[in-house]
């Protein structure tokens, strides 16, 4: 069985080990150690990746008490080989799953919730809890989790004697009796995990906690810690300058400026809205009594005034009105209306010979066609 010196000794990065096992699995093999720092996969953490000497690990695993290391060479059984692991991907999931655990302990100590669900991907951290937070609590949260990383607090591993567990109040997922590694945040936290952690909360710099949405009876987050938390929060501070700086604003009015260019976009798009029927409505009165087909061209339209121009000429065409928005080079989206009858057949017919896609109602249809203006013309001008 692999000696796990993670265990031990969290920031080991380089270490020799023996070779014990090297099985091939498909195209990659499994190659065993008697002992290693490399982390497999758990707790909601994914493994580490490395070298064994110069073969790439590309993961880690463990099955049946024994680690695997996950390479597309081999190596051979019985060699010493000097190892190390991806550091610097390793001390930023140590970051996270620390971080994570001042929060889900600050979260269980004000508020009495349990953390029922922890996955770490690559755009940040999702934690279930099993109760609902508001965003002010969230935001106090937050500060709470950044005072534990500026007190820098010693976090600490141990496996406790049976009788020693069933005097600690710790926090778990599972129903645990033996074997069970117990990572303590100091005056902040007790909880049962596998995974290597950071040695002082100052280690991780900063947490930030992006956005929340209420799942069930509780709230799901997504947050960053350590040197992602940072790098976010650099992007939005100089997203923020940009945006103040455009509206000519300090980055405190930022908000308040983009709610008024807003409102004042809502404003204008009522009043354009208001030129466009009226518009609509001197062209249908304008327009004289067709037989034919009547082919509608405006590009400055979206498909909402396509459908109220069809529906609006509509009693002067005694066939179809076919309004198009778009372009040559873009394609065209169409509204086809019609009085009486059945436009669906239409619909697949038009589109097989147009390169379209698109459906409806028996007296109007809209999609796109992928056909210039000369070939819709030629189909349709009948």
């Amino acid at each position: 069985m692999t000696e796990r010196l993670y265990f031990t000794d969290s920031h080991l990065s380089e270490f020799s080990a023996a070779v014990t096992g090297c099985i091939r699995t498909g195209e990659l093999y499994e190659i065993a150690l008697d002992r290693s720092a490399f982390f497999p996969e758990g707790g909601g953490q994914k493994g580490d990746s490395g070298y064994i000497g110069s073969v790439r690990v590309l993961d880690t695993l463990e099955r049946g008490g024994e680690v695997f290391h996950i390479a597309a060479q081999p190596v051979s059984v019985g060699s010493i080989c000097d190892c190390r692991i991806d550091w610097a991907q390793r001390f930023s999931r140590m970051q996270s799953h620390s971080g994570e655990h001042i929060v889900s302990g600050i979260v269980h100590g004000d508020y009495g919730f349990e953390n029922v669900g922890f996955h770490m991907g690559e755009d940040g951290m999702i934690v279930d809890f099993s109760g609902y937070l508001t965003e002010d609590e969230l935001k106090l949260v937050e500060l709470k989790a950044n005072r534990a990383i500026w007190e820098n607090r010693r976090i600490t591993a141990r496996f406790p004697s049976p009788d020693e567990l069933r005097a600690m109040d710790y926090r778990s997922k599972l129903e645990l009796t033996e074997n069970v590694r117990i990572v303590e945040i100091e005056g902040l936290d007790l909880c049962a995990c596998c995974a290597p952690h950071v040695s002082f909360t100052g280690e991780i710099g900063m947490i930030r906690i992006l956005e929340s949405i209420r799942r069930r009876d509780g709230v799901r987050i997504r947050m960053l810690a350590g040197e992602a938390a940072y790098l976010e929060a650099a992007e939005s501070s100089r997203e923020l300058r940009r945006v103040s700086s455009l509206l000519s604003v300090k980055p405190e009015g930022a908000l308040t400026a983009v709610e008024d260019v807003l409102r004042k976009r809502d404003e204008l798009s009522y009043r354009l809205g208001g030129f466009k029927r009226a518009e609509i409505a001197r062209f249908a009165e304008n327009i004289g009594y067709t037989e034919d087909n009547l082919l509608l061209f405006r590009p400055d339209f979206d498909l909402d005034e396509l459908r109220l121009l069809a529906n609006s000429v509509l009693p002067k065409c005694g066939k179809m009105v076919c309004g198009f928005t778009g372009s040559d080079s873009e394609g065209y989206k169409y509204v086809i209306a019609q009085r009486g009858g059945d436009l669906r057949e239409k619909a697949k017919e038009l589109n097989a010979l147009l390169r379209g896609r698109g459906g409806g109602k028996p007296e109007m249809i809209q999609g796109s066609f992928s056909a210039t203006e000369e070939e819709i013309r030629k189909v349709l001008e009948k």
